[in-house]
């Protein structure tokens, strides 16, 4: 049960097992994520592109105010102008965000900044805050939330100093994340619609194909249904042309399966007359004798002897003739097929085929095992195990031998007729043995006999084999098996 549940989930996740209309859906989903990561990758490069080129303007922009206002300050080494000078300048560049700036003097001394506590005056700048700073220039090193900008002070091509600030750009990075949200859920929500668009686009467009398909599931389960005009009239272009070919297509084949069914209805009536002719020689030859013991009855009835052997002639004539008149009945008497199957309906065709026996002085060999009632319907079987063997009578050459043997096991009975004869034609032995073979072969009367055996097998769940056969001949095996519900016992 686990390996099967296994199989089933593996079959599922499958891409190519999927249905066309989820096919194109995610295929449309997969689309749209690769559009949608190439397209958020590009906005979210160029915002950034645009925050760090206004960034560096605007600390350009505040650096260089800062040198100008700084250089004479730090030249006379006035601290508290320093201090006046960064406290103005940060409210002035409020944009900029600035965490803290230091103003150091030739050897790093710090001479002001706007966090005294952190950077005390009069003292060295740590040389790994020093480290975090670009050269000369304006240029931008960014770690976590913090940017960093330097600008050496010069006077007369004399470096005097340095100018060292941070900026928190924490706003810049929330921009940045609103901006990715933004896109991924209007990705998100585009994405979502044009899968529910494509599926439900996808399900029309395919909507002709699964009616189609219902159609010709239904067709082998009897005649072709041909699709309802209205249907038709619906669809418009090649759809509408390719309900119309299937719809003719439908009415060929049904037309062709009603000509089938007439012919073999004729094909057997044919039989039936060839064994009445045959039964009526048969007839024939007890009513001679039984009319012989009536007129040894007129003459010499008052003899004990006379009496008692004619009463024996008439009565194995009158035997004789009923056994014929019941068998024949049996064949073709239509009960239904509801009463089972007994090893005496398959004994009696013998006496059915018996004209063609002698007429073509055929040996027949016949070995029938069945025992007791099978669940199978006496009439059909009979009626498909008579055509076999009336067709091997046919085709055995004169002088030559046909055979029956029945047998069953605890699923199904099997009949094998042989004959002599040149063996079956290629066309037969393949509509015989392909199950979805349901063109009958027309024009080969023989065929058609064939064919009425298949439909009946077909018709019980059976299957016909023919095998090769070593000697000559045919050997046609037809292998039933027994109906699952208890048949009821019909007179």
């Amino acid at each position: 049960m686990t390996g099967m549940t296994g199989r089933m989930f593996t079959a599922a996740t499958k891409p190519l097992s999927w249905p066309i209309t989820v096919k194109v859906p995610m295929l449309v989903v997969l689309l749209m994520v690769i559009v949608s990561a190439v397209i958020t990758n590009r906005v979210l490069a160029r915002l950034a592109d645009t925050q760090e080129r206004h960034l560096e303007q605007l600390a350009a922009a505040y650096l260089d105010g800062l040198s100008t206002s700084l250089t004479p300050s730090v030249l006379r080494e006035d601290i508290w102008e320093v201090f006046d000078t960064l406290d103005r300048s940060r409210e002035r560049y409020r944009g900029l965000n600035v965490d803290w700036a230091v103003v150091t003097d030739g050897n790093n001394r710090v001479l002001a900044a706007t966090d005294p506590t952190r950077f005390p005056s009069d003292r060295t700048l740590a040389p790994g805050i020093v480290a975090q700073f670009p050269g000369a220039g304006v240029e931008l090193v960014e770690q976590l939330t913090t940017a960093y900008a330097a600008r050496p002070l010069t006077y007369q091509d004399r470096e005097i100093g340095h100018i060292y600030a941070a900026a928190d750009i924490r706003p810049l990075l929330q921009e940045r994340s609103e901006v990715f949200a933004t896109l991924a859920l209007t990705n998100a929500i585009l994405t979502l619609i044009l899968a529910v668009i494509g599926y439900c686009a996808v399900r029309r467009m395919v909507q002709p194909i699964r009616i189609l398909t219902l159609h010709l599931d239904r067709s082998t389960q009897g005649p072709i249904e041909p699709i309802a005009e209205e249907v038709v009239g619906s669809h418009g272009g090649e759809f509408r042309r390719l309900f119309t070919r299937y719809n003719g297509l439908a009415r060929a084949v049904n037309e062709r399966e009603e000509l089938a069914a007439k012919l073999a209805e004729e094909e057997k009536l044919a039989s039936l007359g060839r064994l009445a002719s045959g039964l009526a020689h048969e007839i024939n030859n007890p009513l001679g004798g039984m009319f012989n013991a009536l007129d040894s009855l007129r003459r010499h009835g008052d003899r004990e002897t006379v009496r008692t052997t004619s009463g024996r002639l008439l009565e194995q004539g009158l035997a004789g003739i009923r056994d014929l008149v019941r068998s024949t009945l049996a064949v073709y008497r239509d009960d239904s097929g509801r009463r089972r199957l007994i090893p005496s309906d398959i004994d009696d065709l013998r006496l059915l085929i018996e004209p063609e026996i002698k007429r073509k002085r055929l040996t027949l060999h016949w070995t029938n095992d069945l025992s007791g009632a099978l669940e199978l319907p006496a009439a059909r079987m009979r009626d498909a195990v008579l055509n076999v063997l009336l067709n091997a009578c046919e085709a055995s050459p004169e002088d030559t031998a046909i055979s029956l043997r029945a047998v069953a096991d605890a699923q199904a009975a099997t009949f094998e007729i042989a004959d002599s004869g040149s063996g079956l034609p290629p066309h037969l032995k393949e509509y015989l043995e392909q199950p979805d073979t349901a063109v009958a072969p027309f024009g080969r009367r023989s065929g058609l006999g064939l064919w009425m055996v298949k439909r009946l097998c077909q018709e019980l769940g059976g299957s016909i084999h023919v095998p090769e056969k070593g000697d000559g001949g045919t050997l046609i095996r037809l292998v039933i098996p027994f109906e699952s519900r208890e048949l009821k016992h019909v007179a």
